[in-house]
């Protein structure tokens, strides 16, 4: 039997969320805690502060997400948690009451339904939180704990708050507040199978998995797939890894991953060397060095040899997200290295992905900076707006751009050309990055159509018989039908 993903992952086109910065609520909800401590909205943001983003407030966006041409939303974490990331969990069965609850997401789910847009959440399955019942069971009673081997101790008294001391548990990256789960225990792989089977039911569409890779017991994410999809079988699971994903996309475990081997070369190629290394050197996934046409070209052709085409289809495509800088700092606020990278991103196979913000020109360093709250829209960027616009409802029109064969058509200095197909549509997408104007010719010995129209960017097209001369403006791009 062969590999299979969900349709409607193939024609999306995802917004990510930090739930916390996006949107707060103008009104009073029932469930809605709302604090008098919150950082200001429009302050820097801080590791530990709240700004007071709430799940109401989603709502009341998004019809300005529909607007835009978005029909899927992936959330980071949106359960109980002491931190405003959330990622440090502490009741998988209650949304956070400062999001406004589980009647918050019932309502979100509704919403967003009836907009036909899809709804995606973070399950951060590999690790718990100090606060969390069964963790903080072992804090109270020690080795005589029922759910003591639901955890990793490696010594007593365990050592939670205080950073004088070892951590004597496992946990995430040595984190003490991120106890690890002991997936080995069939008690603890069973919470986890039900807590994704739970939320599948109250009408999610699908999960993000957080550091999956890290949970190392046999056949875990072969039976949270199998049991997740016995519920809805259009469910998308994808992982957040940041490297060759193979072993996990072989069709029993993951739809797709996080795609940086997509986002890496393209920043690279993109932003070239404007890319300032302080925002990029301490992740794993290498915007650098400077990318030439035909090295991208290499680097793309690797990367859709990887894996089969139906997870291909079904990756998330991304140019940053909560874990990294905003592209438009990493490439020092040069706005035609962002329009590139989006215009590429656009074009790929695969659900592309806009992290909230980037879609207005919001700027941010490394964590906690790339967490900004969303801004007022009078400091919105209008053209950066306009293109993400235009280049979705462009995806959004063509159907070769979002299932079509991909084939690299001309990769020369900085000059860049493909084809996306699919039956008898077939369009041309060309990319200059160089700082002086081209001019190319491409040679097509089995042409079936002879794209001419020009429906994104600048540049001049002209056909001679079965050679396409194009002429394509400094640091631009283009998109012909």
């Amino acid at each position: 039997m062969g590999i299979t993903t969900p349709d409607w992952v193939k024609n999306a086109v995802f917004y990510q969320i930090f739930p916390d910065r996006f949107a707060k609520s103008q009104k009073s909800h029932q469930g809605l805690w709302i604090s008098n401590n919150l950082e200001p909205w429009d302050d820097p943001p801080t590791l530990q502060r709240y700004k007071g983003g709430d799940l109401w407030g989603v709502i009341e966006k998004l019809d300005y997400l529909k607007d835009l041409g978005i029909n899927a939303i992936y959330f980071t974490p949106i359960f109980q948690s002491a931190s405003n990331h959330r990622y440090h969990t502490h009741d998988f069965y209650q949304v956070d009451p400062m999001l406004g609850g589980n009647m918050a997401l019932d309502a979100l789910l509704e919403a967003a339904h009836q907009r036909n847009m899809k709804v995606v959440l973070d399950g951060v399955f590999n690790h718990a939180s100090r606060g969390f019942f069964f963790f903080n069971d072992i804090l109270e009673h020690g080795p005589l704990s029922a759910w003591l081997d639901w955890f990793i101790v490696e010594g007593w008294p365990v050592s939670a708050y205080d950073g004088s001391k070892p951590a004597n548990y496992v946990s995430w990256a040595d984190n003490r507040a991120l106890p690890k789960f002991n997936h080995d225990n069939p008690q603890v792989r069973e919470y986890i199978m039900q807590i994704g089977e739970y939320w599948l039911k109250k009408g999610i569409d699908g999960w993000r998995l957080d550091v999956p890779n890290e949970v190392k017991a046999p056949g875990f994410w072969q039976e949270f797939r199998s049991r997740v999809k016995a519920i809805n079988p259009d469910a998308y699971i994808v992982g957040e890894i940041w490297e060759d994903s193979r072993q996990w996309l072989d069709g029993t475990q993951f739809d797709g991953v996080m795609n940086y081997l997509f986002t890496a070369p393209t920043i690279a190629f993109a932003a070239g060397d404007r890319v300032i290394m302080e925002f990029v050197e301490s992740l794993s996934y290498y915007p650098y060095p400077a990318l030439s046409a035909p090295e991208y070209a290499e680097k793309i052709q690797q990367l859709l040899a990887l894996y089969p085409w139906e997870i291909q289809l079904t990756q998330l495509n991304l140019l940053n997200s909560h874990d990294t800088a905003r592209l438009l700092t990493i490439a020092g606020g040069d706005r035609a290295s962002v329009e590139l990278a989006t215009l590429l991103l656009f074009t790929f196979p695969g659900a592309p992905s806009i992290f909230y913000g980037d879609e207005v020109g919001l700027p941010g360093g490394l964590d906690p900076d790339c967490r900004r709250g969303f801004p007022k829209e009078k400091n919105w960027d209008l053209e950066v707006l306009n293109y993400h616009k235009q280049l979705i409802a462009v995806r959004n029109q063509y159907a070769a751009l979002r299932t079509g064969d991909y084939r690299v058509l001309y990769a020369q200095g900085g000059v860049y050309v493909f084809s996306r197909s699919l039956g008898t549509e077939q369009l041309i997408v060309a990319v200059n990055v160089d700082t002086t104007p081209a001019a190319i010719t491409v040679e097509f010995a089995d042409l079936q159509t002879r794209p001419e129209n020009l429906l994104y960017g600048k540049g001049r097209v002209l056909w001679q018989g079965n050679r396409l001369e194009l002429d394509i403006p400094s640091r631009t791009g283009c998109i012909i039908a």
